[in-house]
């Protein structure tokens, strides 16, 4: 099973409440290559890290085996976050230019998803939604602890604060966690920034993904969120294996 064999739609819109969208996508099934990355700064800093991001993935060269794809991905990413945290020191003190990054990659029958921050990754497999990736955020470590119920998470006060990002100054070194597993005929995977994910519950997403009537599934997603009133910036992006 090879990437050709993938389909992939994208979307992303700033939402009902913002006047500028600090969200990027990659969608490129030629590379096998996949991505949201949502940014976090203000003064434009947002659109600067998550773009960055795109554009490093946008550049790498065809033809990478899984091994290779891998170590690229890291290493570029890596390498922008290096690249924004030189930036945020040259424009000044307590300057933030950074970015959640959620990445899926494919080769032949088996996929990666790597992330930093709380873009998420969710597959629907046989009817079920699964979220394959895991927060890095204040929230999420509440809720491991045993601090708050994982239903009241999405409404915590802090609920926005990441641990983890693209760019972010950090006390331990940067990294991208990651999961893999193979891919299954019929297997619907969603890349989506936290204004999808914290606008629609669960069972929407599952809903919204699986349908099929003709609207690629990410403008049925963002249209979703829209209507109910997203207060921030909605990316999705979906990838069908056939």
């Amino acid at each position: 099973m090879n990437a050709p064999q993938l389909r992939s739609w994208a979307m992303t819109h700033p939402g009902m409440k913002r006047s500028h969208n600090e969200d990027t996508f990659v969608n490129r099934p030629d590379l096998g290559v996949w991505a949201v990355a949502d940014g976090a700064g203000g003064h434009s800093a947002g659109e600067v890290a998550s773009g960055m991001i795109a554009e490093a993935l946008e550049a790498m060269p065809p033809g990478l085996s899984a091994a290779e794809l891998l170590a690229e991905v890291r290493v570029r990413i890596r390498s922008t976050h290096d690249a924004l945290r030189e930036e945020a020191l040259r424009r000044g003190e307590h300057v933030t230019i950074a970015s959640t990054v959620v990445v899926m990659l494919a080769r032949n029958e088996h996929f990666a998803c790597l992330w930093a921050g709380d873009s998420r990754a969710y597959l629907l497999r046989n009817g079920e939604l699964r979220q394959i990736t895991r927060d890095h955020s204040l929230v999420q470590e509440l809720v491991d602890a045993g601090v708050v119920r994982a239903e009241d998470a999405e409404k915590h006060p802090r609920a926005n604060v990441i641990t983890r990002a693209v760019g972010a100054d950090l006390e331990d070194a940067f990294d991208l966690d990651k999961v893999s597993d193979r891919l299954m005929p019929g297997d619907r995977f969603l890349l989506c920034s936290d204004g999808l994910c914290k606008t629609l519950p669960a069972d929407e997403l599952a809903q919204l993904l699986g349908a099929d009537t003709g609207v690629p599934p990410p403008q049925a997603l963002v249209a979703a969120a829209l209507t109910m009133n997203a207060s921030d910036n909605v990316t999705a992006v979906t990838v069908e294996v056939g």
